[in-house]
């Protein structure tokens, strides 16, 4: 029987994880994160020929972040996901939530400045076009604080309470195109806040955090919405094969609970980053004064010392 609207057979046997990892790729995916990867490990590559260091631990965050996409999209866990409500939102968690901070941490944006040849005077090449687009007023309204937050909100709201979401599912093209979408909304969401690769906005730490905040309480009643429902909200999940053996309501409620779960997890990982970020910040501005002080035989403290002097000097009252 066809459950998934655009040609998948979908009588899959009851979901256990081993069955779930299977390799099972979606080609647009899988494309796509061998590119990514191949594209990073070049950059890192032409760096290193010519003597310029790389952070290992960007390469590492870069990577892991890819293979978070391949996990969800090339194994069994897309098939299951698109007759298990659950399973689903386990995919859209990890491709909007957590692949992205991954993928950030890696400071891609920040290689490809690094590793791209300047273009020759009166030419434009890709380094020049990236630099274009960064300072566009494209990018300035996309990474916008008011733009981020109200996509990361309507990006659950608006897909999964209205029929869009249905409509989506029903081909092969809309599920992949919801999938970016997800990814994007992650990325522009997270890039601001997460401060890594230059960007049009750069608020200071303090407002960083209040951006993560800010979306959320949103997500989290979003996925008590789910928990409390009586009845099944989305139509491509009524009604589970069979073989599943599962309850449609029993499986939204799963749902919710791994959605309001996901609030907390990359709260937690984007803040541990802002404090180390900050804590970085402090020790690189410290060290500057120490060497301004240097240069300068420590001007500030001796006027300090002459100021009290001339204090000692003056004749009591």
């Amino acid at each position: 029987m066809d459950h998934s609207g655009h040609g998948m057979t979908m009588d899959l046997p009851p979901f256990t994880l081993g069955r779930a990892l299977e390799f099972s790729p979606d080609l647009f995916f899988l494309i796509g994160c061998v590119a990514g990867l191949g594209l990073y490990g070049w950059g890192v590559a032409r760096l290193r020929k010519r003597g310029d260091a790389w952070p290992v631990s960007r390469t590492v965050f870069f990577a892991v972040g890819v293979l978070s996409i391949a996990l969800v999209m090339c194994t069994k866990l897309n098939d299951y996901g698109m007759v298990m409500f659950s399973v689903h939102m386990v995919q859209h968690m990890v491709i909007s939530m957590l692949s992205p901070i991954l993928l950030l941490l890696g400071a891609p944006v920040t290689l490809a400045l690094r590793a791209l040849p300047v273009a020759g005077r009166g030419s434009t090449g890709p380094r020049e076009l990236l630099l274009k687009l960064l300072h566009s007023r494209y990018m300035r309204i996309i990474t916008h604080p008011a733009f981020t937050i109200s996509m990361f909100i309507a990006s659950l709201y608006g897909l999964y309470f209205t029929p869009l979401f249905d409509t989506l599912m029903g081909s092969k093209a809309g599920h992949i195109g919801m999938m970016v979408h997800f990814l994007m909304v992650g990325l522009v969401f997270f890039w601001p806040i997460m401060g890594v690769d230059p960007g049009p906005h750069r608020p200071g730490y303090v407002m960083r955090m209040l951006e993560l905040f800010a979306g959320m309480p949103f997500h989290a009643f979003f996925g008590i919405a789910m928990m409390m429902a009586t009845e099944p909200l989305v139509e491509v999940y009524k009604n589970p094969p069979a073989s599943l053996g599962i309850d449609a309501l029993t499986d939204q409620n799963a749902a919710g609970g791994i959605a309001w779960a996901f609030s907390e997890i990359p709260s937690v990982l984007v803040l541990i980053a802002l404090v180390y970020q900050w804590y970085h910040s402090e020790q690189r501005q410290a060290v500057r004064k120490d060497r301004q002080a240097d240069r300068d035989g420590d001007k500030e403290l001796e006027a300090y010392n002459a100021y009290l002097a001339s204090l000692q000097g003056r004749p009591s009252q």
